[in-house]
C-alpha cells in the first residue's frame, strides 16, 4: 500500500486551521447548540474528504479513520493551546469564552499541549503502520496509558471541582470521543504481539540472577522509593495532618492544594494505579516468565509520562494561583525529583520491550514421534 493515505491524514489535519478560524466567525455570538453543529458538520467533512482522498487503497481498519479524526483535534487543541497563550487569537474565542470552563485551568491547559503534539505524532506513527501493514501495538499501548489517564483525571477533575459541570451538547460529544477512544484502547490492546525470540536466548537470560543483572538491580532500587513517594503524595491528597505533609505541601508542591481538584484526582488515580503496579513490577523483575511485563511497562509509562507532564506545567503555569504554584528556591528540587520519576520508568519500558527474553516463556518443543 501507497503513504498517499497517511499522508492525507496529515494534509487533512491541518484543515483544522482555517476550520476553527471559519466556524469560530461564524458562531461566535450563536449558542452552544450552533457549536455543536458546526463541530459535528466538521467531522462528517474529515470523514468523507478521508474517504474519498484514499477510496483506491483504503485501509480497511476502522483505527485508521479514528485516528485520523483524532490527529484533526489534536491539530485544534494546538490551536486553543496557542489562544490560551495570547499567541494567536480569533480561532476557538467562542469556544473558551463560553462552552468549556475547564479548559481555561492550567490543568486544562497542558492537556491540550500533550494532546496536540505528543498524541498527534503517535496518531501519524500509528497511522503510518497501519498504511503500511506494520504492527503498532507498541505505539499503542502507550496511547492508551496515557489517554486512559489523562481522560480519568479530567473527567473527575470536571465532576468534583471548583467548576460546574455543565451537561449539554459539548459534554455529549466530549463523551462520544471517551466513548470512541475506549474503543480504540481495547482494539489495540486485542493486537497480536509480535516478538519472536529464540528458547536458548529465553533460558540464557532467565538463568542470571538480579545480581548479574545490574540494570534491573537499578530499577528494583528505584522502584521502592517511588511507591513510598506516590503513596505520601497520595496521603497529601487525602489531607493527611502529618507535620512533614504539611511542610512539603507548603515548601515543594502547593500545587496539590489547588481548588480545582485536578491534583488531588491526579495524586489518588496514581496511588491506586502506580502504587499497585510498581509491587507488580517489582515481581516481575524478580522471578522470570512475566509474560505481561512488557505490555504493564508500556501503558504505565504512558500514563506517567501524560500525568508528570501536566502536574509539572501546571505546577510552574501563570494560570495557576500564585499562591499554589511552587515557590522560586524550591523549583530545582521540584524539578529533579518529578522529572526523575517521569522519565525512570520510559527506560524501563524501554528495557522490558527491547531485550524481553527474561520475561518470555520458552516456547516447548513438540514431541518426536
Amino acid at each position: 500500500m501507497s503513504a498517499s493515505a497517511g499522508t492525507g491524514v496529515f494534509v487533512l489535519s491541518l484543515m483544522s486551521i482555517p476550520t476553527c478560524y471559519l466556524f469560530n466567525s461564524f458562531i461566535y455570538s450563536n449558542s452552544a447548540d450552533a457549536f455543536f453543529f458546526a463541530g459535528c458538520t466538521t467531522v462528517l467533512i474529515l470523514a468523507i474528504s478521508v474517504h474519498f482522498m484514499i477510496k483506491k487503497k483504503a485501509p480497511t481498519d476502522p483505527l485508521f479513520y479514528v485516528f485520523a479524526v483524532f490527529a484533526f483535534l489534536s491539530v485544534v487543541n494546538l490551536i486553543i493551546g496557542l489562544e490560551q497563550d495570547n499567541i494567536i487569537d480569533g480561532f476557538v474565542t467562542f469556544y473558551l469564552k463560553e462552552a468549556n470552563p475547564h479548559i481555561n485551568t492550567a490543568h486544562g491547559h497542558m492537556i491540550s499541549y500533550w494532546d496536540s503534539c505528543v498524541h498527534y505524532l503517535m496518531y501519524l506513527l500509528m497511522i503510518a503502520a497501519i498504511t503500511w501493514g506494520d504492527s503498532f501495538r507498541a505505539i499503542g499501548l502507550y496511547w492508551a496509558g496515557s489517554f486512559l489517564m489523562r481522560a480519568i483525571v479530567y473527567i473527575l477533575g470536571n465532576a468534583v471541582g471548583k467548576y460546574e459541570t455543565h451537561v449539554g451538547p459539548l459534554f455529549l460529544l466530549h463523551m462520544l470521543y471517551i466513548s470512541v477512544s475506549v474503543w480504540a484502547c481495547f482494539r489495540v490492546f486485542s493486537q497480536p504481539s509480535t516478538q519472536d525470540i529464540q528458547t536458548t536466548n529465553i533460558q540464557e537470560a532467565q538463568r542470571k540472577s538480579l545480581l548479574r543483572r545490574p540494570m534491573d538491580l537499578l530499577f528494583v532500587i528505584y522502584l521502592v522509593p517511588s511507591l513510598a513517594f506516590c503513596v505520601f503524595r497520595g496521603l497529601i491528597a487525602l489531607d493527611c495532618s502529618s507535620q512533614c505533609c504539611r511542610d512539603y505541601t507548603q515548601l515543594y508542591e502547593p500545587y496539590l492544594k489547588d481548588p480545582s481538584a485536578y491534583p488531588k484526582i491526579q495524586m489518588l488515580v496514581s496511588l491506586m494505579y502506580s502504587g499497585p503496579y510498581y509491587i507488580i513490577t517489582l515481581y516481575g523483575l524478580l522471578v522470570p516468565g512475566c509474560e505481561w511485563m512488557p505490555d504493564l511497562t508500556l501503558v504505565h509509562s504512558g500514563a506517567l509520562a501524560q500525568a508528570q507532564f501536566s502536574h509539572i506545567g501546571a505546577s510552574l503555569h501563570t494560570r495557576t494561583p500564585f499562591s499554589y504554584r511552587v515557590p522560586a528556591d524550591s523549583q530545582p528540587f521540584f524539578l529533579l525529583i518529578n522529572v526523575l520519576y517521569a522519565l525512570v520508568p520510559q527506560a524501563l519500558c524501554y528495557r522490558c520491550c527491547s531485550r524481553p527474553a527474561f520475561f518470555l516463556r520458552p516456547i516447548p518443543e513438540k514431541k518426536r514421534d
